[in-house]
């Protein structure tokens, strides 16, 4: 389970054991957790505590657009830089409460204060907000999985909570197995869209269409592999003349 939440150690979690018999995680791995990808684009998002974990959280955010408030008396030196920048907005003192949350859409924090981070996961939950206490799994309402990117290609993994360092192993392999052909691809076939969309008049059709091309002999991931991308636009534009001319 995670570090923070191991038998024997303080308690940091909102049951306050004084010391953890892991009563607070044993149902983590039987939860089924709903997967999504969220668009954080413009969205206010906020992380208390301005350490190492602080940091990394800050940078996630903003690689998906967030609008980043940071609240911490002091900062890594990095979110200083990000603040001096103006590339997001620092608050240089403690958590303040429920009022820190108004108009935010997610918040995350990483503080070594276990009652600050029980206040800000009692805070958001009262507001039905987004909520992440890193390393605390019942202080969560969503979970951070490790993040494959390539491209507009993002693969999650999740052990839900059981095992990090096999999740950072997952993480490793899969980014071996699908590099830049698969982004390269997506970025084709995305290209083919608003052709599928107002040419074929159903879900099947596209469907149809587009798995045709992903699973056809030749396979366009080793032609793009091999650097033959003009065959793969070859394969797609015939794709694109079977299915006009079945619908004919």
């Amino acid at each position: 389970m995670p570090a923070q939440a191991y038998a024997g150690k303080e308690c940091v979690c909102q049951f306050r054991k004084g010391i953890c018999d892991q009563t607070c995680v044993r149902d983590m791995l039987e939860t089924p957790f709903y997967i999504a990808c969220l668009k954080l684009t413009g969205r206010r998002c906020l992380v208390v505590g301005g350490g190492d974990i602080g940091l990394e959280k800050v940078e996630g955010l903003l690689a998906c657009g967030g609008d980043v408030t940071l609240i911490a008396p002091s900062a890594h030196p990095e979110l200083e830089a990000l603040a001096e920048e103006r590339s997001i907005a620092w608050e240089r003192r403690p958590y303040g409460g429920d009022a820190d949350l108004e108009g935010i859409f997610m918040v995350i924090a990483a503080t070594d204060d276990s009652e600050v981070n029980i206040g800000v996961f009692d805070d958001a939950e009262k507001r039905a907000m987004l909520v992440n206490i890193v390393d605390v799994p019942p202080l969560c309402n969503f979970i951070l999985p490790a993040i494959v990117r390539t491209g507009p290609l993002a693969i999650a993994i999740s052990t839900a909570g059981a095992s990090p360092a096999l999740a950072k192993r997952m993480k490793r392999q899969i980014s071996e197995l699908f590099g830049d052909e698969y982004a390269r691809l997506a970025v084709m076939l995305n290209d083919a869209r608003g052709w599928a969309k107002g040419t074929l008049p159903t879900y099947n059709d596209r469907k149809d269409f587009f798995e045709g091309i992903v699973n056809g002999d030749p396979d366009p991931i080793e032609l793009i592999r091999s650097g033959d991308e003009n065959t793969v636009l070859a394969i797609i534009e015939s794709a694109k003349e079977r299915a006009a001319a079945a619908l004919a």
